[in-house]
């Protein structure tokens, strides 16, 4: 009998949905979704504020029952959704997340075009349906980087499918997995492809930090969904450590081939960007943080989880 704490945990969040493929989508259902676990309204303020000053649609962020974030959020017109309680193991967040984001476009048929972001490091410069969306996009994160000089994405690619089957994947730029739109049942199957992909290897890597970017990478290059990948600089900017050209006009992030990008990811790199960012959206923005544990228990935890990589796990 197959069994794994990864597999366990899968199976109390998501549930059969038949006939996904006879939904109907909507003109006028379009989504704004994110993944804010762990974070007060000084994390997400930037992100609230600057949306709601270029698009007035519906948007939900899956928070913690936090009061203050709570009254922000109502405040903003901002749905609040709380994560799932699971029970016993569960995977790090970055996995978690694609559970929730299922498990609520499962239970809202006829939504449109959905918008799955990150926060904490997102901004808005317009509505992310400026243009509309058609069909399922994912975005580079780089328009020069290959997977195989990318360190973190290969590690985990490998750890993902193994060597043979990463390597031909090697000379593809590398997909961020923290900003995807779609139809909205289109994105629910790419959601559970990515958490059914994490089941491969033993549950410490398919739960682990980074494998939600190798799981869409696999199921993207692979034709396991049908999407389009495109380019930087175009609905998303993803900034990463390098400017390459990008500059701050009137109070916009402009790219360096003159064009303003709807969304703006990866900005608190950069100290110009945050004073921009803090100027107009949030004050009280901090800086690039790492969350979770810190200290000895972050340094335990990750002993734990290293050797819980390479431990052989039962099935």
């Amino acid at each position: 009998m197959t069994r794994s704490l990864y597999l366990d945990w899968l199976s109390r969040v998501v549930r059969p949905t038949a006939n996904l493929g006879d939904r109907k989508t909507t003109s006028r259902g379009d989504l704004v979704l994110g993944y804010a676990t762990g974070y007060g309204v000084e994390h997400i303020e930037a992100f609230v504020r600057s949306l709601r000053a270029c698009y007035d649609g519906p948007a939900a962020l899956v928070v913690d029952p936090v009061p203050a974030v709570l009254a922000f959020l109502a405040e903003q017109r901002i749905e609040a959704i709380f994560p799932q309680d699971a029970g016993g193991w569960t995977p790090e967040p970055v996995v978690r997340r694609f559970a929730a984001y299922a498990d609520i476009l499962a239970g809202r048929p006829g939504l449109g075009a959905v918008f799955l972001t990150d926060v904490r490091d997102v901004m808005f410069q317009a509505s992310p349906f400026e243009t509309p969306v058609s069909r399922l996009e994912v975005f580079v994160e780089s328009e020069t980087v290959a997977m195989v000089d990318h360190a973190f994405q290969i590690k985990h690619l490998r750890a993902l499918v193994g060597r043979p089957l990463a390597q031909h994947l090697e000379d593809r730029r590398c997909i961020c997995a923290g900003t995807i739109a779609g139809p909205a049942v289109d994105l629910l199957r790419l959601c559970r492809l990515v958490l059914w992909l994490g089941a491969i290897p033993r549950s410490a890597v398919g739960g682990g930090f980074g494998v939600d970017q190798a799981s869409l990478a696999v199921a993207v290059r692979y034709g396991l969904v049908d999407a389009q990948v495109e380019d930087n600089y175009r609905r998303v900017a993803t900034l990463g450590r390098q400017l390459d050209g990008i500059r701050v006009e009137n109070g916009l992030i402009v790219n360096a081939d003159g064009t303003v990008s709807p969304v703006v990811h990866q900005y608190d790199r950069h100290p110009e960007l945050m004073a921009l960012v803090r100027s107009r959206w949030s004050h009280e923005s901090p800086d690039r943080v790492k969350t979770g544990e810190q200290g000895a228990r972050r340094a335990w935890s990750k002993l734990v989880h290293s050797l819980a990589r390479r431990t052989p796990e039962p099935r």
